[in-house]
């Protein structure tokens, strides 16, 4: 079986052809000199780097806040007060303070009372300790939704003591971290 071309497609054929073999690749006239030998050294040996190694607690963990604001993790109140003092003031800036650098983070804050009263009243108490801190953090601008409350009234203590010292120590609010 033959195939008949017409004239203008045997021309168009044959230019195809023709600027196809003009663009064929051509043997450059002057040929690179051989490779020579050279010396092959051994690859330097690699010293790795070493990995840092946390120094301190993991960021995110109730020790790191710890290390980080000390003893203002906690503050402390008045028999019978959910108000906030100047060192309970200073307490709460320090804690606003780490939670700005971390806004990840999310914490409770446990409000807490001295075994003397009703379990009723402590747990009303142990809130309005809570919430008074919460509220205090919010004016610092930790935003609310970070922040959760509970109350644990006289149940939670600290000290086990029966006098004015142990008292003290468990009369207070405490920030602990979720994640």
């Amino acid at each position: 079986m033959t195939i008949a071309f017409s004239k203008p497609a045997m021309a168009a054929l044959a230019t195809s052809a023709l600027a196809l073999s003009a663009c064929a690749p051509k043997a450059p006239e002057d040929l690179p000199p051989p490779p020579t030998e050279t010396e092959v050294l051994p690859p330097a040996p690699v010293t790795p780097t070493p990995t840092p190694t946390p120094t301190g607690p993991q960021v995110g963990t109730q020790s790191h806040f710890e290390q980080a604001v000390g003893s203002a993790s906690v503050i402390y109140f008045d028999t019978d007060r959910f108000n906030i003092d100047s060192t309970d003031a200073a307490a709460l800036q320090a804690q606003a303070q780490y939670f700005a650098r971390f806004p990840q983070l999310t914490f409770t804050i446990e409000g807490h009372c001295d075994e003397r009263g009703t379990r009723e009243y402590n747990l009303a108490l142990g809130e309005r300790r809570a919430n008074a801190a919460k509220n205090y953090l919010v004016s610092l601008g930790v935003s609310t939704d970070r922040i959760r409350t509970v109350s644990y009234g006289k149940e939670r203590p600290v000290a086990l003591a029966s006098n004015a010292e142990a008292w003290a120590q468990n009369r207070r609010a405490a920030s602990i971290i979720i994640n």
